[in-house]
C-alpha cells in the first residue's frame, strides 16, 4: 500500500445481497472496442444459464468498502490507482510549496480526478464536469483546458512539450482539432494561466520515493470544494452518477 493511503476495511462476503452465488463482473463495453479479445458477455450469459451465476450488484468485496456519505478523500484512499493517488498530490503539493494560491492548489489536486477511477480519454473534460457542482467556475474551466493546454508549449509560462509524450504517443503524434481549437481558445481566456500552471505542476509530479500526506489538503478542500451532507453520489446533483461509478464501478446495470 501507497503511504498515507487509510487501510482499506473489506466487506464480509457472507453479508453480500447475493452470497452464496458466483458474482460475475462484466467490463464496460467501452473496455472491449479495439480489444484483441472478443466480447465476454455471451459466455458470461452461458455461464448465468448453465450454473446460476449471477452479475455483480452493489457492493464487490474484492474492492475496499465505501462509507456510506462518501467525501472526497475517501475516493482518493479507497478507488483511486496508486499513480493517480500519488501523482494527484505530488502536484498540488508542488503548487503549495511554489506559493501558488489555493485556487491553483485545488486544480491541480483535482486535475486527473477522472483518470483515478472513471475515464482515461478526454479526462479534462469528465474531470472538470464532475465537479463542477462542488468548485468554483474557474477550478472547472481549468481543468478542462489542462487537457488541451498540455500539448502545446509556452515556454515564456516555463512549460515546454512533454518528453515523456514522445515516449507515450511517438515524436509524430498531432492532437486532433477539437483539442487544438481548445488551446486556441484557452490562450485568450482569462483564466489562462489556472489552467497553464495545472500543466507545469503536472509534468514534475511522478516521484516514486515522495510520499505525500492527502490531510494536508483538508482545510483547502474544505474552503474550496463543497462536499455534500449526503455524500459524493448521493446528493441529486446532475453528476451524482459520475461518483456512484467509482463507488460501484462493477455493477452490470
Amino acid at each position: 500500500m501507497v503511504a498515507h493511503r487509510k487501510p482499506p476495511v473489506f466487506l464480509d462476503p457472507a453479508h453480500c445481497p447475493q452470497a452464496g452465488r458466483e458474482r460475475m463482473k462484466l467490463p464496460q463495453p467501452i473496455a472491449n472496442f479495439g480489444s484483441e479479445h472478443p466480447d465476454p458477455e455471451p459466455a458470461l450469459l452461458r455461464r448465468m444459464r448453465e450454473t446460476g451465476a449471477v452479475f455483480m450488484m452493489g457492493d464487490n468485496p474484492e474492492l475496499p468498502q465505501m462509507p456510506a456519505r462518501p467525501q472526497l478523500l475517501d475516493f482518493f484512499h479507497y478507488r483511486f490507482s496508486d499513480i493517480a493517488f500519488m501523482h494527484l498530490l505530488q502536484s498540488a503539493r508542488t503548487a503549495l510549496d511554489a506559493g501558488q494560491n489555493e485556487t491553483v492548489v485545488i486544480a491541480c489536486l483535482l486535475h486527473d480526478i477522472s483518470n483515478g477511477a472513471l475515464m482515461r480519454s478526454d479526462h479534462g473534460y469528465w474531470g472538470a464536469q464532475m465537479i463542477a457542482p462542488y468548485v468554483s467556475e474557474e477550478v472547472a474551466w481549468a481543468v478542462q483546458y489542462h487537457q488541451a493546454l498540455r500539448y502545446f508549449a509556452d515556454e515564456a509560462a516555463g512549460f515546454k512539450y512533454p518528453d515523456a509524450y514522445n515516449q507515450f504517443f511517438g515524436p509524430d503524434y498531432k492532437p486532433p482539432q477539437y483539442i487544438c481549437k481548445a488551446h486556441e481558445q484557452a490562450r485568450n481566456h482569462r483564466w489562462y494561466m489556472t489552467s497553464r500552471l495545472i500543466t507545469i505542476y503536472d509534468v514534475y509530479a511522478f516521484n516514486d520515493n515522495w510520499d505525500v500526506n492527502p490531510e494536508i489538503f483538508t482545510d483547502i478542500i474544505g474552503r474550496h470544494f463543497k462536499q455534500p451532507a449526503e455524500g459524493l453520489g448521493f446528493d441529486n446533483s446532475p453528476v451524482a452518477h459520475m461518483w456512484r461509478s467509482m463507488i460501484w464501478p462493477n455493477n452490470f446495470l
